[in-house]
């Protein structure tokens, strides 16, 4: 049963040292945000566009950049992202959350040292590959530290402040944009990636006061260390020993099931290929959503439409997206995840779909353009609300500890490279220069958000107020996605020998399932094959 809000302040009272920690790391995607919300407003300014782009006196702002460019300064900062993830499983085994998050901050300060300094489009391409992977780290790394350090009944919530600083970075990006866009000269977009170093210095030097994730210090045998770790982030010192024993238990229980882990242990057994591929379909529901159009080319987007004001339009669509995610912290507590994130993904399709319609219905006039502003901003509230936060937190909550870090990697990859796919196609639709669909871009998003709806409907489970330890269990006895909110745990315990059973739901709760015997008995099969 979920907290009452009283007991839910109090939690937050009893772990505060926790959140404080939690909140520190949830900083992370600010640089993810902020490079959407920057990037986009610099396309459409116009000391950027005399730098890297040309004078194109048919546009409403008399200066353009090509698709080719624009679809590459774009683009591989995603690709970079999707490069920086994928790596993080075996970055994450061997140093931990910390240092790998300390190494994306000096990553993110070289690569934002390139592009500050040049104006060679070459060295612009390799500056946004590096601070891709940089953000890559960040995205990764602080889902991991989260999802392993927050008690279960406060996971949703710390995830929900990963979101909002992703939508508080997208919000500083384009605000400052605005102001600094009339700028004439190079001063208009470099003052604006300055801004990327304010982040990272306040990450390393804070992470020097938070400790290691216990989870991975006793996945890699430190159990002082993990202790100590524990004793830091809970407030009850007595029930540290019970947490302890119970990551101690789930870890040997994973050791047992699987030695040496490789990439292809994720999709050996039904279980693990059943959860590698909730994860990815999880973080993949951004990508399928449509939004790293609107984020990354929203006021270039407005722009070209002609559609009001272009950098307040981006305004306003940042600050209802922070509204939005601030509102949502109230629900992802009590509503839970699946519910939320059904709803965002076919709301955004909608939305979209009635973009283009009403676009193509009446182009150009002063009534269209208020529509699309209006609808942009439907759709912003039930991306940011519903979607954003919460499919990376699902992304994170579903693999097991042993494969944690490779399946969120694996999972944070694929999502990148449908934001990849969009950011780089998305050009050849709104540029003028090309097939200029402008808002018409809507059609092509409403049968993907259609589709991953029904998807999510028939295999998302619910994982809200779930201990990491309690999804093991239910994973383990292939309880199905409809089960999973009601689901009674009754225990994954170790016998002498270390073999791994689930306690039978006969003797614990008076109720029994179909489903326990076979997965006791595969339990107990990988863990003598181990």
């Amino acid at each position: 049963m979920s907290p009452s809000n009283e007991n839910r302040f109090s939690l937050l009272l009893k772990h505060k040292r926790c959140m404080a920690a939690c909140i520190l790391i949830s900083m992370s995607p600010f640089q993810y945000g902020i490079d959407f919300g920057l990037i986009g407003g610099l396309q459409a300014m116009v000391g950027f566009l005399k730098v890297f782009g040309y004078s194109d006196p048919s546009t409403p702002i008399g200066y353009n950049i090509s698709s080719e460019v624009q679809q590459l300064i774009s683009s591989l900062m995603t690709l970079g992202a999707c490069v920086g993830s994928i790596s993080a499983g075996p970055i994450g085994a061997q140093i931990g959350r910390r240092h790998a998050l300390w190494a994306a901050c000096v990553l993110c300060a070289v690569s934002d040292a390139i592009m500050l300094g040049t104006t060679n489009v070459g060295a612009l391409y390799v500056g946004r590959l590096l601070i891709g992977i940089a953000n890559g780290w960040f995205m990764t790394f602080s889902q991991l530290y989260l999802n392993e350090v927050a008690p279960a009944e406060l996971r949703g919530l710390t995830l929900g402040f990963f979101q909002w600083w992703c939508s508080i970075g997208s919000l500083v990006g384009t605000i400052v944009d605005n102001y600094t866009a009339p700028i004439d000269g190079r001063a208009s977009y470099m003052i604006p990636l300055a801004l990327i170093y304010i982040v990272p210095v306040i990450l390393a030097i804070g992470m020097i006061f938070v400790p290691e994730s216990p989870r991975w210090l006793v996945s890699k045998g430190k159990i002082e260390e993990a202790r100590a770790s524990l004793l830091w982030l809970r407030s009850e010192g007595d029930k540290v020993e019970a947490e302890l024993t119970q990551i101690k238990d789930a870890a040997k229980l994973e050791a047992e099931t699987t030695k040496g882990v490789t990439f292809w242990d994720m999709f050996r057994n039904p279980i693990d290929r059943r959860r590698t591929l909730l994860s990815v379909m999880a973080v993949s529901v951004q990508g399928a959503s449509g939004a790293m159009f609107m984020l990354i080319y929203g006021t270039y987007f407005f722009a070209m439409a002609d559609v009001g004001q272009p950098f307040q339009n981006s305004c306003i669509l940042s600050g209802v997206g922070c509204i939005a995610i601030t509102l949502s912290f109230f629900l992802i507590t009590r509503v839970g995840r699946r519910p939320l994130i059904i709803i965002g993904i076919f709301m955004s399709g909608v939305c979209q779909l009635a973009v283009a319609a009403v676009y193509q219905h009446a182009p150009g006039t002063v009534s269209t353009g208020k529509a699309i502003v209006g609808l942009s901003v439907v759709y912003i509230i039930f991306y940011n609300g519903c979607i954003s936060a919460y499919a990376w937190l699902l992304g994170g909550e579903i693999p097991s500890q042993r494969l944690r870090s490779m399946t969120l990697g694996l999972s944070a990859c694929v999502g990148f490279i449908l934001g990849w796919l969009a950011a780089f196609t998305a050009p050849y639709f709104i540029n003028p220069e090309n097939l200029n669909w402008g808002p018409k871009y809507g059609y092509i998003w409403f049968p993907s958000c259609a589709v991953t709806a029904i998807a999510l409907y028939i295999w998302l489970p619910e994982t809200k107020d779930r201990s990491l330890e309690e999804l093991d269990e239910m994973f383990a006895a292939r309880v199905p996605a409809w089960r999973f909110k009601d689901y009674v745990c009754h225990g994954i315990t170790l016998d002498a020998e270390g073999h791994a059973h689930i306690e039978k739901a006969g003797e614990g709760s008076g109720e029994e399932t179909p489903d326990e015997k076979g997965s006791v008995e595969y339990i107990e099969r990988a863990g003598n094959k181990a």
